[in-house]
């Protein structure tokens, strides 16, 4: 895992050593082993890096990196399959000299050019520097593991991991998009390309970027999507096996480590699965590290403990308290540098502070709700799917006086792209207008997160509504909110975040598991992924009632998180106050408890207002 930025100038001036430098001390968590520069003969092109040594610990594998016919990359990630890939290229006559993954990114570049990104399997953010045809190419993995942002306007372009690099920058002038806060208050994340600010943008996964040096211009393209129309036609027996194969496989491609290695370990589906799997693939006792609450419904740690015990891991524990929240907070929202409201990203960040006391590198669980259909969203989905069918239910749950079914009879007439942001959002479109002052209102306009979702259901072209659901899952909410969580928080402490669950392989074989086999007619989730893990995973865990990954922002609210949010929130110099409407926000203060819980939303503005604080 290493840092990666640059800077390439269209028009007049020269890229510095120490505008680069710049850029790579802002991003020394991220590599701290080491930092390289490399400025073009033109200096109109520079390059930077920070480096976690994870594979080839020498000096070889030193970035940024050159190769004959005067390539340069700087390079970010993993690419887990580079070792079958370096046979390949040896046989066609090419030479290595040292033995990581880098070196052998460039040279399928300079084989294949764009095509290199079908060859690669792992999770990257990189940028090539092409001399020859004056070009620079930059990709990003196919699930958005890694971050690249990036800066382009007025004859600059500025790339980085993190957009706290690229406003190193004495070119970039930064204001906040009403846009992407209107949908943060949605999501609780800002959707790609967007960031929160106006000026700086996000590559999107599965996306590569051409930056011709010559005119100034850049193109950007797709690279990879996900079928979910092409099904597997296979019995139960034969996708249990093939399940756990795939998990065999991307699990012990992940194990590839010259540092110590570990894995997060919750006692869920999902860590419960990669830690077994990882057990029976090494052959010392893996390391693991969860999270403990003393708020019982939210405490994990006895399932985790379970499957410590039978894999013989050495465990890790560390106990979350709420007085801890208004400590680290500020920090954690000048790491995750983009609006950003989900809770768990305080006890992942935990966690990894833990883990990295003991490891270099870390396994998890993250994809396997996405892949197999881990949340209530996706039963509400189905229930949603089978009604529809019965249209003359709508009209009659208007007349009706059916209590909750009448009221979701008339819900549903909203399309199945809206009820799936309903289900699972901070603030409704009719909330947030609620919570907005005049001035708000006027900047947001006429904006509807739901007509975004309603794009993105259409985008992929899968003819089950289901699968469009999971569509929007795999390219909004993971690769927005749950890798960047991994990522940030991970990358803060130095610590290299793997996620066997995410290989593209393992994705690709998942959707072509037909819905049904997922969420069954009891609406049970996870159906398939359950079978085909009994045996290796104890019943217990399995089929227990799933609690997420979360903070108990509901109980912590009602005792010392209240004050904070308040002194947050309602204090003279709140930024947040010209934009909401402080009698709604000393409401949900006021009532929450008592049977309301407004915990998310009160997480949300907190967040907001620091950040606007921070970053505006």
């Amino acid at each position: 895992m290493c840092g990666i930025a640059g800077k390439v100038l269209f028009g007049s001036g020269e890229v510095s050593r120490g505008e680069l430098k710049l850029m790579a001390d802002s991003l020394v968590h991220r590599g701290p082993d080491g930092e390289g520069y490399y400025i073009s003969s033109d200096k109109k092109l520079g390059l930077a890096h920070r480096r976690l040594s994870i594979i080839d610990l020498s000096k070889k594998g030193s970035q940024p990196m050159g190769y004959s016919g005067g390539y340069q990359i700087v390079f970010n990630g993993e690419v887990y399959n580079f070792m079958e890939e370096r046979k390949k290229l040896e046989k066609k006559g090419y030479k290595f000299r040292s033995k990581t993954d880098t070196e052998v990114v460039l040279a399928l570049y300079a084989e294949y050019g764009v095509g290199c990104l079908q060859r690669m399997r792992g999770m990257f953010a990189f940028a090539i520097y092409d001399p020859e045809k004056q070009k620079m190419f930059l990709a990003r993995d196919r699930l958005g593991k890694k971050p690249l942002k990036y800066f382009f306007q007025k004859g600059v372009f500025i790339f980085a991991s993190e957009l706290k690099a690229i406003l190193t920058q004495k070119e970039v002038k930064v204001s906040p998009n009403w846009s992407d806060i209107h949908h943060y208050l949605t999501f609780g994340y800002v959707p790609s390309p967007g960031t929160g600010l106006t000026e700086i943008k996000k590559l999107e996964p599965a996306s590569y970027m051409i930056v011709d040096l010559k005119s100034g211009r850049i193109n950007k393209r797709k690279y990879w999507e996900i079928d979910y129309n092409n099904k597997l036609d296979l019995g139960e027996d034969d996708l249990k096996e093939l399940i756990v194969q795939k998990l065999e496989e991307a699990t012990k491609l992940r194990l590839v480590s010259d540092v110590a290695l570990g894995a997060f370990l919750s006692g869920g589906v999902d860590s419960s699965s990669v830690v077994a799997t990882m057990a029976s693939l090494s052959g010392e006792p893996v390391k693991t590290f969860t999270i403990k609450f003393n708020e019982r419904k939210y405490d994990e740690s006895e399932y985790a403990t379970r499957i410590s015990k039978l894999y013989k891991t050495q465990h890790h524990e560390f106990l979350a308290k709420p007085e801890a929240v208004d400590e680290v907070l500020p920090y954690l929202v000048e790491r995750y540098e983009e609006p950003y409201a989900d809770s768990s990203n305080v006890a992942t960040y935990m966690v990894s502070k833990l883990a990295k006391k003991y490891v270099t590198v870390v396994l998890n669980g993250d994809g396997g709700d996405e892949n197999f259909t881990g949340y209530m969203r996706h039963s509400k989905i189905k229930r949603d799917v089978w009604v529809s069918k019965f249209g003359v239910l709508t009209r009659l749950g208007a007349v009706l006086p059916l209590g909750r079914i009448s009221k979701y009879l008339k819900n549903s007439s909203q399309s199945f792209a809206e009820r799936y942001v309903r289900y699972n959002s901070f603030f409704w479109e009719e909330k947030k207008r609620a919570i907005y002052s005049n001035k708000l209102l006027d900047l947001v306009g006429r904006e509807s997160s739901y007509k975004l979702m309603e794009e993105k259901f259409c985008e992929n072209g899968a003819r089950d509504a289901r699968d469009r659901g999971l569509y929007t899952d795999m390219s909004m909410y993971l690769p927005d909110d749950l890798l960047v969580k991994t990522d940030i928080a991970g990358m803060s402490v130095s610590l290299e975040c793997r996620s066997p669950l995410l290989d593209h392989e393992f994705v690709e074989m998942a959707a072509r598991i037909e819905f049904d086999k997922k969420v069954n007619d009891r609406l049970d989730t996870k159906v398939i992924f359950k079978k085909a893990l009994e045996g290796i995973v104890p019943r217990e865990n399995l089929y227990r009632q799933k609690m997420g990954f979360s903070i108990p922002l509901d109980m912590w609210f009602s005792g010392g998180l209240a004050g904070y949010a308040k002194s947050v929130l309602l204090a003279k110099e709140a930024r947040t106050r010209e934009y909401l409407k402080t009698n709604e926000v000393k409401r949900m203060l006021a009532e929450h408890g008592g049977g309301k819980d407004f915990g998310p939303r009160l997480w949300a503005l907190v967040n907001l207002e620091l950040w606007m604080r921070k970053y505006l």
